[in-house]
This record gives structure tokens, C-alpha cells and sequence, in this order.
């Protein structure tokens, strides 16, 4: 199970990390152009601190138990990160994207799961 939470740990890591990436470096215009029409709603001002938010996430997901520092911050940040995603999910409703809930829905229970589990019984 251990193996399987650090596999799951990486995965989210990489996605939150090279999505906030995007957010941080593409402008307002261009993440739209790719389909991130929720980009409407918010100035590029708050797309870059979601971005942020994603990449800290994304690298509080492993980086401190694989260095031994402060590892209950692994399940914080995971459930950090699930609460940002149930946010980009209330976006995607509000806004009718019905095409667009699955991917914040499954990242939300993943690393929802994840929190739970490394909070509960395959703590650090």
C-alpha cells in the first residue's frame, strides 16, 4: 500500500505541478484559447496565485516526506489541494461546463483519498 500511495502521491504531484506551471506562464488569452474557459471569471492576477497554489501543492504532495522534513505536510497539502479542486468544480457548474467536471471531480477524490489515508492509517 505504501508503494501505491507514493505512485499516487507522484502522479498528482506531476499534474498539479505542470498545470499550475501553464497558469503561470501562459497569459489570460492563451488558457482560454486552449479551452480553459473558466479563465473569464478571474483576472490573470488570481489565475497566476491558483497556479501557485498548484505547483506548492504539487511539490508539498512529496517533497517533504522524501526528505524527512515535516512529512505531515504531505496529507495537508493533499487535502489543500482537494478542496481547490472541489472549488474548480463549484466554477465549472456555475458556469454549466458539464464537459469539464470530471477531471477536478476525479483529482478531488484522489488526492481526497490520499489525504485520508496518510492522515490515517499509512501516516508518516
Amino acid at each position: 500500500m505504501e508503494t501505491a500511495l507514493w505512485i499516487l502521491a507522484g502522479l498528482l504531484a506531476i499534474v498539479f505541478v505542470g498545470t499550475g506551471a501553464l497558469k503561470l506562464q501562459k497569459p489570460k488569452a492563451e488558457l482560454r484559447e486552449i479551452g480553459m474557459d473558466w479563465t473569464d471569471d478571474f483576472s490573470q492576477a488570481q489565475i497566476r496565485l491558483i497556479g501557485v497554489a498548484e505547483i506548492v501543492g504539487g511539490i508539498g504532495l512529496v517533497l517533504p516526506p522524501a526528505i524527512d522534513l515535516a512529512p505531515i505536510l504531505s496529507p495537508v497539502a493533499a487535502t489543500c489541494l482537494a478542496l481547490t479542486m472541489l472549488g474548480a468544480l463549484a466554477v465549472h457548474l456555475r458556469r454549466r461546463e458539464t464537459g469539464m467536471i470530471a477531471p477536478p471531480l476525479l483529482l478531488a477524490v484522489l488526492a481526497g483519498v490520499l489525504a485520508v489515508l496518510r492522515f490515517g492509517p499509512y501516516g508518516f
